[in-house]
C-alpha cells in the first residue's frame, strides 16, 4: 500500500470509525443499564485496526520497542503495515492472539528522586490495545461522572484547577488531597472485571482485556514477573481501565452532591457538602464544613478504595 492510498484508506477509516463510536456512545447514554454483547467484531474491523495502527504509530513511543525488540518504524519498513494488521487480524479471530509481557522501564519521577515503573508493550500489542480502546471508551465516557478529568477526551488538567477554584470561592474551603499509592499496580483485576461486566457482555473482549492484565512483566534485570494485580502503566488501554475502577469512587461521592436546596438545609444543620475532583490517581475533595470535616473523609475514602484493591 502506497502512501496516497493509505492516506485514503485512513480517512475512510476515520470517518466509519467515528460514525460507529457516535452509536455506541448514544446508546449507552439512553440506555444506562444496556450490556453491549457483540463487540469483538469491531475491535477486529479493519477500520478500528488501521486507526489503532496509526494512534500507535503517531504516538512518540513508536520508536520504542517492546519484548520482540520491533518498533512502529521496523513494521512500517520491514513488515509491512497491511501485511502486519492482517496477522493481528487473524490472530484476533482466531484466537490465538496472547500478549506477549510488558518492557519494564524505571523512570525518575519529576521534581523527586523517586523512580515510577512504566510498562512498554509490544507494538502489536499497542495496536490491539487502541483498537479496545477506540470501541469501550464511547460507551464508558456515557456513564463516567463529571468530577473525573484525567485521560479523558476534551478534558484538562486546567479544567479541574479551574473548578476547584470556582468552589474554593465558594465556600469550599477546606480540602482533602491524596494520590492513591502504586495504583496502577494495585488495582484488583477481579473488581475491575466485575465492573468492565456491568457494561461489556462480550465474553471474547473481556478475555483479551484479561488476558493483556495477566501478561506480566519482564523486569530490567531480565526476569518476568507475573501480574496479579494491577495495569501496567504505560499501555495505551491502562488509563481508561483505571478510570473504570475508580469511577468507584467517582460514584460514593456523586452520591453525596445533592441539589442546592438540600445542600443549603445540611450546612444549616452543621453538615457538610462534598465534591470530589479527580484527575487519575490524584483527586481533591472539597469540603465546605469545617476541619474535622475534612478530617473523618479520611477513613470513609481508605474504605471505598479497599475494595478496589
Amino acid at each position: 500500500m502506497n502512501t496516497d492510498e493509505l492516506e485514503w484508506a485512513l480517512m475512510k477509516a476515520e470517518r466509519r470509525v467515528l460514525e460507529i463510536q457516535t452509536k455506541l456512545h448514544r446508546w449507552a447514554n439512553a440506555e444506562p443499564h444496556r450490556r453491549f454483547d457483540d463487540l469483538f467484531n469491531l475491535v477486529t474491523d479493519p477500520a478500528f485496526l488501521l486507526i489503532a495502527w496509526d494512534r500507535v504509530r503517531g504516538n512518540k513511543g513508536a520508536r520504542t520497542a517492546g519484548v520482540d525488540g520491533q518498533t512502529a518504524y521496523y513494521v512500517e519498513s520491514v513488515r509491512g503495515v497491511e501485511e502486519f494488521l492482517g496477522e493481528v487480524r487473524s490472530d484476533l479471530k482466531n484466537r490465538s492472539f496472547r500478549p506477549l509481557p510488558v518492557r519494564e522501564r524505571m523512570i525518575p519521577k519529576p521534581g523527586t528522586a523517586k523512580r515510577r515503573r512504566l510498562g512498554i508493550p509490544t507494538v502489536r500489542d499497542r495496536v490491539v490495545q487502541a483498537s479496545l480502546k477506540l470501541v469501550l471508551e464511547p460507551i464508558y465516557e456515557a456513564e463516567f461522572h463529571p468530577c473525573s478529568y484525567g485521560f479523558r477526551p476534551e478534558r484538562r488538567t486546567h479544567d479541574a484547577v479551574a473548578e476547584m477554584r470556582l468552589l474554593a470561592s465558594n465556600s469550599y474551603e477546606w480540602v482533602l488531597e491524596a494520590d492513591i499509592a502504586a495504583c496502577f499496580d494495585e488495582i484488583s483485576h477481579p473488581d475491575l472485571m466485575d465492573r468492565l461486566r456491568h457494561r461489556i457482555g462480550d465474553k471474547r473482549v473481556l478475555a483479551v482485556v484479561k488476558a493483556f492484565l495477566k501478561a506480566g512483566i519482564l523486569s530490567e534485570t531480565g526476569n518476568i514477573r507475573d501480574t496479579d494485580t494491577g495495569t501496567p502503566q504505560g499501555g495505551i488501554l491502562s488509563p481508561l481501565l483505571a478510570n473504570v475502577a475508580l469511577s468507584a469512587l467517582d460514584e460514593h461521592f456523586a452520591a453525596k452532591w445533592t441539589d442546592r436546596v438540600e445542600r443549603a438545609r445540611r450546612r444549616r444543620h452543621g453538615l457538610a457538602n462534598y465534591r470530589l475532583i479527580r484527575y487519575a490517581d490524584d483527586f481533591a475533595i472539597m469540603v465546605s464544613g469545617t476541619r474535622a470535616h475534612a478530617e473523618a473523609l479520611l477513613d470513609e475514602v481508605a474504605e471505598v478504595l479497599s475494595r478496589l484493591g
